[in-house]
């Protein structure tokens, strides 16, 4: 085992932990019907879990290089962490370099993991360009972007020249590779659910058809339009060149990894809880969506960049249940009182911006059927298992930094 991993998982009795996916689960507990005590349990099981269901699209990557543009944030927690622990018993290793501006600079999940030999860093800008010495890479993964709503309408500009300028930087550097008859074997770009507005309600659940509906001059449209000129980017190279370029859309991912200062709705929420203060709503709290759990999503991640289709977006999210804000602020302090000592109610109020919820979907909720018969996408965790998850994680995370 590589010390950079050993210094995630030191603390941990990993003989304990299971093995394999048990077919039921107790609803609120871990995959082997116990609860897991502490974060590090957490990410230990959830990470046995990813790289058991990705054994052959890891398979396909072993022995060969892959870049994560963004690698220090939400996603990259899991894109990271995931491969390093399938390393350990891979015959060939996957080796993994990360970019990243480092603008807050490295975090401590990171920085622990820096003294895996199979793990480089690299403080870059994918807004500038790419590094005279970089090393070639088989598979690239562009989740280079600000997607917390508050820091993306702070950041327009940035928000933008990553989606858009990072992005084909990154295409160019596909295409030269081919030219060199050195192709890249894969090439997954974030998109967003976002693509789609606020969709019509005969497109709820949504498909990856509809055309969405969108403001491009909103408040939002920084990011909802960078990332729907991103795709157009990525389908015409792909199509143009022959490319192996697909595209994920996220449906609202939450779990470790994701910061309690990120000011998405469930990080907001876990962090009233353990100050014990009232979960307030600036809304009427009837906006729904469907949440899906990091793990389930790290797995479609990795199946798209592995199995999908050039040119194809792919929705990553889970079809059921769609509830509402009220609805998951009161199962988030349910689990608060049970497990915390939360003594606090959920509130509502209005939100002193006033473009607070300007443009803001009224429902989200994806159809996944493409990514289940493409892929084998197959998301497993129940709502009351990951939001238990995701608040022990919290626990043992309460300070992190701001944007």
């Amino acid at each position: 085992m590589s010390s950079g991993i050993e210094n995630i998982l030191e603390m941990i009795e990993i003989q304990q932990l299971p093995t394999k996916i048990s077919a039921e689960k107790k609803i609120g507990f871990g995959m082997d019907g116990n609860e897991p005590r502490n974060a590090q349990e957490v990410v230990t099981s959830d990470l046995m879990d990813i790289t058991e269901r990705l054994h052959q699209e890891f398979g396909r990557m072993s022995g060969q290089k892959l870049l994560i543009v963004g690698g220090a944030g939400f996603l990259g927690y899991y894109l990271v962490q995931s491969v390093l622990f399938y390393n350990q018993s891979a015959a060939k290793p996957i080796e993994v370099t990360v970019y990243d501006n480092y603008i807050r600079g490295i975090p401590q999940w990171l920085k622990a993991l820096e003294g895996d030999r199979h793990l480089r860093l690299v403080k870059h800008d994918i807004t500038h360009p790419l590094p005279e010495d970089m090393e070639e890479v088989d598979w690239i993964i562009h989740a280079a972007s600000i997607a917390s709503p508050i820091f993306y309408r702070k950041h327009p500009i940035a928000t933008m020249d990553a989606n858009v300028g990072g992005l084909r930087t990154l295409l160019d550097y596909c295409l030269k590779r081919k030219d060199q008859g050195k192709p890249v074997a894969g090439f997954l770009y974030y998109s967003t659910s976002e693509i789609y507005g606020d969709p019509t309600p005969d497109a709820i659940p949504t498909p990856e058809t509809y055309r969405g509906l969108v403001s491009c001059t909103g408040p939002r449209a920084c990011y909802d339009e960078s990332k729907r000129f991103g795709e157009t980017l990525c389908v015409n190279f792909a199509l143009q060149y022959e490319l192996p370029i697909a595209m994920a859309r996220p449906f609202n991912n939450f779990g470790p990894g994701l910061k309690i200062t990120d000011r998405r709705v469930i990080p907001d929420f876990a962090r009233n809880i353990f100050d014990n203060e009232d979960i307030v709503l600036l809304s009427d709290g009837s906006p729904t969506r469907t949440f899906c759990y990091i793990a389930d999503a790290i797995t479609g991640y990795y199946k798209i960049l592995v199995n999908g289709r050039p040119g194809e977006p792919y929705n990553i999210g889970v079809e059921k249940p769609e509830i509402s804000m009220f609805d998951l602020a009161s199962r988030m302090a349910d689990i608060g009182r049970s497990h915390f000592g939360y003594t606090g109610k959920v509130t509502r109020q209005v939100s002193q911006d006033r473009e607070y919820l300007t443009d803001n979907p009224n429902r989200r909720s994806p159809i996944i059927e493409k990514a289940r018969e493409q892929l084998g996408y197959d998301p497993k965790w129940s709502i009351d298992d990951a939001l238990l998850r995701t608040m022990i994680w919290y626990k043992d995370n309460l300070v992190a930094e701001d944007l």
